[in-house]
């Protein structure tokens, strides 16, 4: 069932990109099924070709093994759908990711630096921890991944013996290789520490929680208190901080990937979880500030859920769900509707940034309206 080469061939990593192929476009499918609209059979169709499946130290949340493991669980819902496949495919993922923390932990005690594939939402051990909240929540493994990040969080000693966060990685944001000399600390959802805290706080939410697991969440959080600016154009943070410096704080795009309002929802689940009103009520008026803010918004160009309206448009939705007046958040639902239509339809299918993606974002954003599965658990929204 599974491989693990020695380098992936890239028509088969396409075959089993959970955010370009057809694994993705899978999760439209299943939620068309589930509401009724689409034969199960498209569902079956759209997974048929994808194997043999990747195991390597590629695999992850959104590649291989996992990625299938994922759609397959939220295919089964109730049901014994896939069994099968499940059963043997949770014993692959457990080997993996024990794997993985090995690796980790080695990486750590020998004092080097982090990477994204180490620890990120999209290739790292919190991606396979989202994987294993939905899939085996009282699983040694999810325990294991999380004790993992609460280390993660502990600080880092850097080249001077100056003290770095833990998450510190030894190279720049992908497009940015001048931006970042030394490394730098990354704060988005995506690929930065605000994916981990959501992580820690949608377990504690599922009662699931190790040794120092509050005090991680709070150590991420008094970190981004310290990087965040606060001015007229409202609250946001830096992509990252280098040795250098911070990244410009100027207003960006209000994406869910790096944007203010993925690092809001990561911080209106933590606020939650450590009963901390205060930085609740703080997350909610920075996402408030980017939806009033037409500047912000004219900045997404594309439907897509990684950068575009798609993903502002989901994260509005799970943040309202939480919210202290969830009318504040759904009453700008339409305008942002209008402005997803007014968009070009992407060019891609796939799921991150492709119309399947963008098609589940658009699907339901109406006030009381819900989804039939939480496919946005892979965006660690929910």
């Amino acid at each position: 069932m599974t491989i693990a080469p020695p380098a992936i061939e890239a028509g088969l990593a396409t075959r089993q990109s959970l955010a370009h192929g057809p694994l993705g476009i899978a999760l439209l499918h299943i939620e068309r099924a589930r509401r009724g609209l689409a034969p199960w059979q498209s569902v079956h169709r759209q997974l048929a070709a994808v194997r043999p499946l990747i195991d390597g130290d590629d695999a992850s949340l959104f590649l291989g093994a996992p990625a299938m493991t994922y759609v397959l669980h939220l295919a089964a819902a109730d049901s014994d759908r896939y069994a099968g496949a499940l059963r043997t495919l949770d014993d692959v993922v457990a080997t993996h990711i024990r794997r993985r923390l090995a690796a980790a932990h080695a990486r750590i005690d020998q004092g080097r630096y982090a990477s994204f594939a180490e620890y990120d939402l999209f290739r790292g051990l919190t991606g396979l921890g989202a994987l294993l909240l939905r899939r085996r929540p009282e699983s040694d493994e999810l325990k294991a991944v999380l004790e993992y990040l609460v280390r993660l969080t502990e600080p880092a000693a850097g080249p001077k013996g100056q003290p770095l966060p833990g998450w510190w990685v030894g190279h720049a944001p992908a497009g940015q290789r001048a931006a970042t000399p030394g490394g730098h600390a990354n704060a988005g959802l995506a690929h930065g520490i605000t994916g981990p805290l959501a992580l820690l706080a949608l377990a504690k939410r599922h009662g699931i929680t190790v040794n120092g697991h509050d005090a991680a969440m709070a150590r991420i959080c008094r970190w981004l208190d310290r990087i965040r600016r606060s001015d007229h154009h409202g609250t946001r943070w830096p992509r990252w901080i280098a040795t250098t410096g911070p990244t410009s704080a100027a207003p960006t795009a209000p994406s869910w990937c790096y944007g203010v309002p993925g690092v809001a929802r990561a911080q209106q689940l933590a606020a939650i979880a450590l009963g901390d009103e205060d930085r609740k009520r703080m997350a909610e008026r920075a996402l408030l500030y980017c939806l009033s803010d037409p500047h912000q918004l004219d900045q997404l160009t594309t439907r897509g859920l990684c950068h575009g309206i798609g993903g502002l448009l989901r994260t509005v939705q799970r943040v309202a769900e939480d919210a202290e007046i969830p009318t504040v958040f759904t009453d700008r639902l339409p305008e942002l509707r209008e402005r997803f239509l007014a968009l070009a339809p992407p060019e891609d299918d796939g799921f991150l940034e492709g119309a399947a993606g963008a098609a589940l974002a658009f699907q339901s954003p109406e006030p009381g309206s819900a989804p039939a599965n939480d496919w946005d658990a892979c965006l660690l929204l929910c």
